[in-house]
């Protein structure tokens, strides 16, 4: 039975799945307005630091869905409330993203995450720990990650090869943008300054990717990425390996494009002759060897509702990390930063994301930037562009994102000790 099916089921029964949604901005906002619109859901409680925010979304909600939902700027009292059974973190805060998914955990609620930032930090402990306890820990529909996934899960079952997985990039590249350059145009499209900020200087598409490449095991062909420009056609050579033409030094790599946006995209090749001539005929594009896949659009947060369907009906997953980390997003200074000075978080004046794998960031001492959290200080001047490590910064080893990082460090440091502490936890 399809979703939509099952949801209008639980409608008819009077059983809607109820839903506690953490987070009241933009993504927040405009998913709870979507589910006013969705039979077999409903929303039964929202959390805001601003409680303003989590009362706006809910009076927006009650214009179309007339009932009782919890109002709190302590997202606890949404996580522990017994009318809620899945819950959304819409925060996209690394440290409050840690904890929103250890308190669902010892809840026992399902997780659905619109905080790819968090999930790229301490993401493969998490699933591990909420497969051990039952649960679902899921990202969400929608987010470019997700849908890329789904591209490339359709492609390997027809049994396609798929060479590179990617996005198109929203905005232009500006590696210096901050909360004071973006504050007018976050002002027009009604967002944070910082979460544009995030768009622009590239973090969110480092972010969104490494999650691709935790879930597939695609890694980024250099740090960083390469990230062209292009169309549907020139793409499908340029991001092909060098001694075809090509940029590319292996297949199997992430990747994104300026030119794509807001699509998403798979490049694939049929492993055999019969069906590489099947696909030349059916995509109308001549005779090449390689295809493009692309989805034209993602619907972000508006999309979260099919995977909270998919995460309590059937206990399916959007995207998941597929075990250890593949590919890490690590800090790099934005600009010049004296010593003593607080550094802020993703989004901020201090500090951008770059894409590399895990195995660059564990030779180089890299910094994940989910770690910049609470009271981290830089140990002496850095210049801009510096990749930072613990000779630069001291990381505040009291907030939660740390000690849970460093237990996933641990866990994934061998299966033994995998195994070991997972029981001992769960």
């Amino acid at each position: 039975m399809s979703l939509y099916r099952q949801l209008l089921e639980r409608e008819k029964d009077g059983n809607p799945i109820k839903v506690g949604v953490i987070g009241a901005g933009q993504m927040g906002f405009g998913m709870i307005s979507q589910i006013a619109q969705i039979p077999g859901m409903e929303v039964t409680g929202i959390s805001d630091i601003n409680v303003e925010a989590a009362a706006r979304a809910r009076d927006a909600y009650n214009l179309h869905k007339k009932q009782e939902v919890i109002i709190s700027s302590n997202f606890k009292d949404v996580i522990q409330s017994e009318d809620i059974e899945v819950i959304v973190d819409a925060t996209g805060v690394p440290e409050v993203g840690a904890k929103i998914s250890l308190e669902c955990l010892l809840a026992k609620k399902q997780l659905v995450l619109l905080n790819v930032e968090v999930d790229i930090t301490i993401g493969p402990l998490m699933k591990k720990l909420y497969d051990s306890a039952g649960l679902i820990y899921t990202g969400s529909d929608g987010d470019e990650p997700a849908a890329t996934f789904e591209l490339y899960e359709f492609a390997k079952t027809m049994g396609m090869e798929v060479l590179v997985a990617g996005k198109g990039k929203n905005n232009k590249l500006k590696i210096s943008a901050n909360p004071d350059s973006t504050r007018e145009e976050a002002k027009r499209n009604k967002m944070a300054a910082h979460m544009l900020a995030a768009f622009q200087d590239g973090t969110k598409t480092m972010a969104e990717m490494n999650l691709l490449s935790n879930a597939i095991g695609f890694v980024p062909d250099v740090v960083g990425m390469h990230g062209i420009s292009g169309d549907l056609d020139s793409v499908i050579s340029d991001l092909d390996v060098k001694s075809n033409g090509g940029i590319l030094s292996q297949h199997g790599v992430v990747e994104y494009v300026d030119g794509l946006a807001p699509g998403v995209f798979v490049i694939v090749k049929g492993q055999n002759q019969a069906v590489a001539h099947e696909m030349n005929y059916l995509m109308k594009k001549g005779d090449r060897d390689h295809h493009i896949l692309y989805r034209p659009y993602h619907l972000a947060s508006l999309e979260t509702p099919i995977t909270i369907a998919k995460a309590v009906l059937n206990q399916e997953y959007a995207i998941a990390p597929m075990g250890a980390p593949v590919s890490e997003t690590v800090a790099v200074s934005k600009k010049e930063i004296k010593a003593g000075e607080r550094l802020d978080g993703i989004g901020g004046y201090c500090i951008r994301g770059v894409l590399e794998t895990h195995s660059e960031m564990k030779q180089n001492a890299h910094i994940p930037i989910g770690l910049i959290a609470g009271n981290t200080v830089a140990k002496r001047d850095i210049k801009a562009g510096t990749f930072l490590t613990a000779d630069d910064i001291e990381l505040d080893e009291n907030t939660t994102v740390w000690k849970l990082r460093k237990l996933q460090d641990e866990v994934f440091a061998n299966t033994e000790t995998s195994q070991s502490i997972t029981k001992i936890l769960i």
